[in-house]
């Protein structure tokens, strides 16, 4: 979408403030209900697109991975998940909703494949994705100097 006149400002304002208050809601439940805090490890894998976490070794909760997008802090700038043809087909989840949201509701940032990086639009974008796909929360991961921007699906306790 390169029409950038075609933006509704207030309509996207307006969907920002929703999403985020579902996520702080949504984000604090996933943490208090599951205890994920203190002296919690977690693995995960973009391949099978899941997460675990654990505490003393033993395996509590698993969710399933989308991952949202990435972020290169050496170039500034943020890749949608969807139009990052190096990552595995099962960590793409339905990321395609999140594209097609932006589209019909004419929100350009979401259908853009990038954008210069700019913490509050990336958080914005994380919100919204997390709102249109359900999401249980959000996770990121940093490394070197890459963000990885996940949504959290389908948590389960283990028995153990």
């Amino acid at each position: 979408m390169n029409d950038r006149s075609k933006h509704d400002h207030s309509g996207w304002e307006e969907v920002v403030l929703a999403a985020r208050k579902r996520a702080r809601t949504r984000q604090a439940l996933m943490v208090e209900r599951f205890g994920l805090s203190g002296d919690v490890q977690y693995d995960w894998s973009m391949d099978d697109a899941r997460i675990t976490w654990s505490r003393a070794g033993k395996v509590f909760l698993t969710g399933r991975l989308t991952m949202i997008g990435s972020v290169s802090l050496a170039q500034r700038s943020w890749l949608w998940s969807w139009a990052n043809e190096s990552l595995p087909p099962a960590v793409l989840g339905d990321i395609e909703r999140v594209r097609r949201f932006g589209e019909e509701n004419d929100h350009p940032v979401l259908p853009w494949p990038g954008f210069d990086y700019h913490p509050e639009l990336v958080a914005e974008a994380r919100v919204v994705a997390a709102a249109v796909l359900d999401a249980d929360g959000l996770w990121a991961e940093s490394m070197d100097e890459v963000q990885l921007h996940f949504l959290v699906h389908d948590l389960a306790p283990t028995a153990g």
